[in-house]
């Protein structure tokens, strides 16, 4: 079996942060925060890779837009009635589909399925590829007005 490479371990890192913000009801960013703080003092608690970090903050800066993204293409689903690894799968990957330019759109999907199998329920990997197959069209049009948005912002 492949070993799963460092940016699937960055992912996987993002998923339990996000699973774990949302149990205790605090932000992402302040779990990173926080753990990055304890490595200080504890090495066990493991570094904050820096992909993980930047899907955590851009999530936290775009939870809304993402959460109406994902709400807008289940269907027969809330996004308060998934489970909650599915949602923070979910939400990082619509993230990484619109936000990480360097990674292209089918990886982004086949590593939330990857993602899917291994943490959340035997239903979950086709649902979540099926949700971020949709979503997946939509990813080159934002980019590209987020890349035009950026270039306007730049003159």
């Amino acid at each position: 079996m492949k070993q799963p490479g460092t940016r699937h371990r960055a992912r996987r890192r993002a998923i339990d942060l996000l699973f774990e913000a949302e149990a205790k009801a605090v932000s992402p960013a302040e779990l990173v925060a926080e753990r990055r703080e304890l490595v200080r003092t504890d090495e066990s608690v493991g570094q904050i890779h820096p992909y993980t970090a930047r899907v955590i903050d851009g999530l936290v800066a775009d939870q809304a837009q993402i959460d109406a993204v994902i709400s807008s293409h289940l269907k027969g689903w809330t996004l308060a009635r998934l489970p909650a690894v599915d949602r923070a799968i979910l939400r990082l990957s619509t993230w990484e589909l619109f936000n990480a330019t360097d990674v292209d759109p089918v990886v982004v999907v086949d590593e939330a399925v990857e993602l899917a199998k291994e943490l959340s329920t035997d239903d979950s990997p086709a649902f979540v590829n099926g949700v971020l197959q949709t979503i997946a069209d939509l990813a080159p049009q934002v980019r590209a007005a987020q890349a035009a948005g950026s270039d306007r912002d730049s003159h």
